[in-house]
């Protein structure tokens, strides 16, 4: 995958770790607003942000100021929006903490916007720096990791505002189930896997990994109230529509991607029915926001949903394991 000259990767890494630092951005703030913190630090998180975000621009200056000239406007383009992004996240830390999240999602949104017009009105010889590399694939799946262990925590939380007991324990082990089940519906499937070298695919591959992302730092915002109401008669509103949309957000986005794998016209009778599969579990997972039954029985489920893809996915690769593929 990866592309002759120095230059070139070190732009495709800086451009992948901008998406990367986009995605943390987004994430974090629905979390801390789910945990009722953004009153209190909204503040101090705008302007961690911003100085990251300069720092950032700073470093990818000085980066770019030995570009060839068919690199320098993409370089400018980029570091100037990220600047500028610094700017406005210090500018938010002023506002009213009411319209704070929604500032920062706009920001957020602008941002990656930016990012994919760059990317998308490139020549054909600043595209070539856009190289998905080994390197920022394993990144892009550590990003994953690390988002993961939000359910965990999540889980966590929820037995600390509880009390104890069978019920509660045996919620708080299927709600961590259902977190594996996320992790194994991604890097059994899309994780790990390059995408196809045309330009349209790269961006496809990078920006699906922000609703993924979203969705499985949603599905630990919901889980603290699953493990702590373990012995309600129906799940919340609230938390139910939580994690049957995550989980249905989950298998969308990890389906979506695959298009862009090179392992999609490598394997087709695999990726293209599991992802109409995994379409077809994340539209069943929406069912569960409906019916709401017993935190029990809502993980339960949850889990069995999950389950669906992989098993399917385990039984063609062990009943096709000889087979060439077309």
């Amino acid at each position: 995958m990866n592309l002759p000259g120095t230059g070139r990767l070190r732009r495709a890494e800086a451009y992948g770790r901008g998406a990367v630092d986009g995605f943390r951005f987004c994430r974090v703030p629905d979390h801390q607003y789910a945990r009722a913190r953004i009153r209190a630090r909204g503040s101090a998180f705008a302007y961690a942000t911003s100085a990251l975000f300069a720092l950032l621009a700073i470093i990818w200056f000085l980066a770019a100021r030995g570009d060839q000239p068919a690199y320098r406007r993409a370089s400018r383009l980029f570091v100037t929006g990220t600047a500028m992004f610094a700017a406005v996240m210090a500018a938010t830390a002023v506002v009213p903490a009411e319209i704070r999240v929604l500032a920062w999602g706009l920001t957020g949104a602008a941002y990656l916007a930016g990012f994919t017009a760059v990317i998308a009105t490139a020549t054909p010889v600043q595209a070539a720096a856009l190289t998905i590399t080994d390197a920022l694939i394993e990144r892009f799946g550590l990003l994953i990791i690390f988002v993961l262990g939000e359910t965990v925590t999540g889980v966590v939380d929820g037995l600390a505002h509880t009390s104890i007991d069978a019920l509660s324990v045996i919620v708080a082990l299927v709600a961590v189930m259902a977190g594996f089940g996320a992790w194994w519906t991604y890097f059994d499937f899309a994780g790990h896997r390059p995408p196809r070298p045309e330009r349209p695919h790269s961006l496809l591959w990078i920006l699906t990994h922000l609703p993924l992302t979203a969705a499985i730092a949603a599905m630990g915002a919901a889980m603290v109230s699953l493990v702590e109401h373990a012995h309600a008669n129906h799940t919340a509103t609230a938390t139910a529509w939580g994690l049957s949309g995550s989980a249905a957000l989950v298998l969308a986005a990890t389906a979506l991607p695959t298009i862009s794998l090179q392992v999609w016209r490598e394997q087709p009778r695999l990726y293209r029915p599991l992802a109409r599969l995994c379409a077809a579990v994340a539209v069943v997972c929406l069912g569960l926001g409906i019916t709401r039954p017993t935190p029990l029985i809502f993980g339960l489920l949850l889990v069995g949903l999950f389950s669906i893809p992989w098993l399917f996915a385990v039984t063609h690769r062990v009943t096709h394991q000889d087979s060439p593929s077309p």
